[in-house]
């Protein structure tokens, strides 16, 4: 071995070691494996830095954005929640439905854009069945690549090794030749995975949603909203018409609040916002076709109603086309509800709740105050505020924030724009469905490479309002997996530059030869699996299948089973989270550690290997 291949497989072997011990991040190892391969010169700095500009790395970075549009407008919740009512919160029941669901797509598409599509449905479903993500992540990933072994272009190592049988004379594969090893290899894992969950996180779900802090949606339930705060819509023949609500004297005269005002701003295009929502103050202008949100008791109400001759929107009906936005009535992602504690010093105990200045400095309304076990909802502006009093108050997400940001005299529970980002845009859904579906069409036709079809989805994403913006795309990308796999990439460019991957391939299979086809199948494959833990899938495929189709040919055997080998072997890899992109997409959002995968991918993969090298004979004899 030469001096440069030395340092490769020490950096890759010191590299390994610290991802199983999870001691340092492992986006950080990565960039510190390039450092000392850069420094040895076994790799040029372009050749270090490749990595990032990678088709595979760009293809994440735009499914981590297109993802957050699926979760963002609630398209993930819709689906989960069918999903739900066929599998119901069985687990074993769920994990089957996921893996199939997966594998079905992954026959057709690639598995880093299958496991994106699914990811964000498949989160949405945990915490729907009151289970933890990291329970059905990893099959979801593992699902992915299996379903890929039942099509010609389930995974590129198929493609590989169909071209390498082509040009060796031995025929063209159909596009379902490779289904009855997809079946065998699907089947496998199914039932492997219904063992090895037991290594996969445990169930966090109950103790997480106790111990985690109110919803808007609980907070709107736990006030009773629904039975106080109440929506009325203007007629166009109102007498409340172009008047101010400083003007109409409402709360004087009726004992009611008017706290937010939507009003419908554009018909035209459903692409952009339709609806415009403010928090409602004296020099408020009433327009035609406004819903006010009113608190106070229902025969107040309707006495209200009645006189100005508007239409009392009960809770069943929609207020303008447009409006739903998830989260509950009173909490879009525009406007939010919050719990605010008084501190023990606080200049605001003993005032009066009009006297607070929360409308006049933070544009925010009180809506209720809980008093120990009593909620009071009416009449709130003259209550006097108690030391252990939690005052409900409604506006923007933003200023609720700020609120939270620069006042000294209240504690606002929670984080509200976190909180602000888990309402969904359900008006959106529908939009994000279609370019869900345009980037599949895309994927399975080829019209346009993979890595173009992702970009426009996550362009559109942004561009038609699935995503609140370019801040929000950034934060919807897990950076930690981007880094990772960037890092990695050049690790294999390194091994196959020092003429590691070549020694260890050939070696092995030249070794084996001479104990029979039988061995050199085990040898063929059980090198594909392990060279595909360090290089790319496609490159190991590559590597390996002109070798196994010598070798065959030196003996005079099928060079099916051996080629077959190669591209199973290459794409069953599930020990390291950085072997595959699927694997990796995962990691963060399962909250899995390296330990993870070789407890439940390392012993899969082993058996993935055994029966695959007893099935490939059975199905191509030699």
């Amino acid at each position: 071995m030469n001096g440069p291949m030395i340092v490769t497989l020490a950096t890759l072997a010191a590299a390994s070691a610290l991802f199983i011990s999870g001691k340092i991040r492992a986006d950080l190892v990565a960039v510190a494996a390039l450092i000392v391969l850069m420094l040895a010169g076994v790799l040029k700095p372009e050749e270090a830095l490749a990595g990032f500009s990678n088709s595979v790395v760009v293809m994440m970075i735009g499914l981590f954005v297109v993802g957050g549009g699926i979760f963002r407008t609630g398209l993930a919740k819709l689906v989960s929640r069918k999903l739900l009512q066929l599998a119901g919160t069985n687990e074993t029941k769920l994990l089957l439905m996921v893996m199939l669901a997966t594998a079905s797509i992954g026959a057709f598409v690639s598995n880093t854009g299958t496991v994106a599509v699914m990811m964000p449905i498949v989160v949405s479903l945990a915490y729907s069945a009151e289970t933890t993500p990291g329970r059905l992540l990893m099959p979801l990933a593992f699902a992915s690549s299996l379903g890929g072994m039942l099509t010609s272009i389930g995974t590129p190592p198929n493609l590989v090794i169909q071209e390498a049988l082509k040009a060796g004379g031995y025929g063209e594969l159909k596009f379902f030749s490779f289904a009855p090893t997809g079946a065998i290899c699907l089947v496998t894992g199914i039932l492997a995975m219904l063992y090895l969950r037991r290594f996969l996180p445990k169930n966090e779900g109950g103790a997480a949603s106790k111990s985690r802090k109110r919803s808007a949606g609980e907070l709107e339930n736990e006030y009773r909203l629904s039975e106080h705060l109440l929506r009325v819509q203007v007629k166009k023949d109102s007498p409340l018409l172009d008047k101010t609500l400083l003007e109409l004297r409402i709360p004087a005269r009726f004992q009611l609040t008017v706290i937010e005002i939507r009003r419908k701003i554009s018909a035209r295009n459903q692409f952009f916002k339709t609806i415009n929502q403010e928090v409602a103050g004296p020099e408020s202008i009433i327009q035609e076709a406004d819903v006010l949100y009113v608190l106070g008791p229902r025969e107040d109400v309707s006495a209200f109603a009645e006189e100005y001759g508007l239409v009392v929107l009960d809770s069943g009906e929609p207020e303008i086309s447009g409006g739903s936005q998830g989260g509950g009535a009173y909490a879009t992602s525009d406007m939010g509800l919050a719990e605010v504690m008084l501190t023990p010093k606080s200049r605001l105990i003993g005032k009066l709740v009009k006297e607070s200045g929360f409308r006049e400095k933070y544009r925010l309304n009180v809506l209720g105050i809980q008093r120990k076990d009593q909620y009071i909802l009416h009449q709130v502006k003259e209550e006097k505020m108690r030391f252990g009093d939690a005052l409900l108050v409604q506006g923007t997400w933003e200023d609720i924030a700020l609120l939270a940001s620069t006042a000294s005299e209240v504690i606002v529970v929670g984080q509200p724009l976190e909180e602000s980002r888990k309402i969904t845009m359900d008006r959106k859904a529908p939009i994000a469905a279609g370019i869900l579906l345009l980037l599949i069409i895309l994927l399975v036709t080829e019209w346009v490479p993979a890595v173009t079809a992702v970009m426009i989805a996550a362009v559109l994403t942004v561009a038609l309002g699935c995503i609140r913006g370019m801040e929000e795309a950034y934060r919807a990308i897990n950076w930690e997996s981007i880094v990772l796999i960037g890092g990695m990439i050049p690790m294999s460019t390194a091994i196959e530059k020092t003429g590691a991957a070549e020694l260890l391939s050939s070696g092995l299979v030249n070794s084996l030869g001479q104990f029979g086809p039988m061995a050199l199948l085990a040898g063929v494959y059980i090198t594909t699996s392990i060279l595909t833990m360090f290089i790319s899938n496609t490159a190991c495929a590559v590597l390996l299948a002109p070798i196994a189709l010598a070798a065959a040919t030196q003996f005079g055997a099928n060079p099916h089973a051996y080629l077959f080998a190669v591209s199973i072997g290459a794409s069953m890899c599930f020990a390291s989270p950085f072997s595959t992109p699927p694997n990796a997409l995962v990691m963060s959002a399962g909250r899995y550690k390296f330990s993870h995968y070789l407890k439940v991918g390392l012993p899969l993969q082993i058996l993935m290997g055994i029966v695959m090298i007893i099935a490939l004979p059975l199905i191509y004899p030699f």
